[in-house]
């Protein structure tokens, strides 16, 4: 391995790390910086779900203690039943429509132009969101219903368009389904849980033949980093938002999403050639 290739595993993992759970799309940016780094092909696919399952792992330890609650509460706690339950229920539609579409999806829409206009579109939505009077029903995740959950996990499904962003369609549907900002946002990181985990298992053994053992040094760099910078953004969004709106991240979707169609339009960088 090369000062080079070390040096993209490192770039591409904290950017991973510190946009998987912020609501500014971690694929977007991930296709866009890979690109940069001219860091593609069959070796990046690999690349991605390890670094992935750095990201998940960091929030899998940031609520460990509420983790284990849930386990060890299932035989005898309703509570604990109820919100795995709840979590099943938002994961499944992902799932489902993942399963249909995902091959169409990459095919044709994972490209910079699609991420720059999904940013920008998602961003307006935001702002949309936030100026909304809230009615909030749901202050914790405990008291989420059965009907929130599939709402969001619908709402997730958007997410399937690159640029768009995971986080930013659980946590800005849950607002408007009537969670509070920290219920949506805990929720959200909650069910990323089973949902990249389901993802990164389900490329793992579809790209199978992609990893190999001589690859291994740049992978462990890519999610160790990963994990490191998602830890440091999960607590930094969770501190954020007791005191602030997303608008910030809105901007910021809508202020990148221009620059790259910007680019584009004026032939700086031909954004349209691109396909990961």
């Amino acid at each position: 391995m090369d000062f080079w290739t070390a040096f993209q595993a490192v770039i591409l993992g904290v950017v991973e790390g510190l946009t998987e759970f912020l609501p500014i799309s971690s694929t977007g940016h991930q296709i866009i910086v890979a690109d940069l780094l001219n860091f593609g092909g069959e070796r990046a696919i690999a690349f991605n779900i390890i670094i992935q399952l750095g990201a998940i792992l960091a929030v899998v330890w940031e609520f460990r203690r509420k983790i284990l609650d849930v386990v060890t509460g299932l035989p005898t706690q309703p509570g604990a039943r109820r919100f795995t339950a709840n979590l099943l229920i938002a994961f499944m539609p992902a799932v489902v429509l993942g399963v249909i579409f995902s091959d169409l999806i990459h095919e044709y829409l994972f490209n910079p132009i699609t991420v720059a206009t999904a940013l920008v579109v998602g961003g307006v939505i935001m702002l949309w969101a936030e100026k909304r009077q809230h009615e909030v029903h749901a202050e914790t995740v405990d008291e989420i219903t059965w009907k929130d959950a599939l709402k969001v996990g619908f709402a997730q499904c958007l997410a399937m368009i690159p640029g768009t962003s995971r986080s930013g369609s659980t946590i800005i549907g849950g607002l408007l389904f009537g969670l509070s900002r920290k219920t949506a946002t805990e929720f959200s990181f909650f069910l990323a849980m089973p949902t990249m985990v389901a993802a990164a298992v389900y490329s793992g053994f579809k790209y199978r033949h992609l990893f190999v053992p001589a690859d291994v040094p740049v992978f462990a760099i890519g999610f160790v980093t990963a994990f490191i910078f998602a830890m440091i953004a999960v607590k930094a969004l969770l501190k954020f938002i007791a005191t602030h709106s997303y608008a910030a991240f809105a901007w910021y979707r809508i202020a990148f999403g221009l620059l790259i169609l910007a680019t584009w339009q004026f032939g700086w960088v031909d954004w349209a050639a691109v396909k990961p």
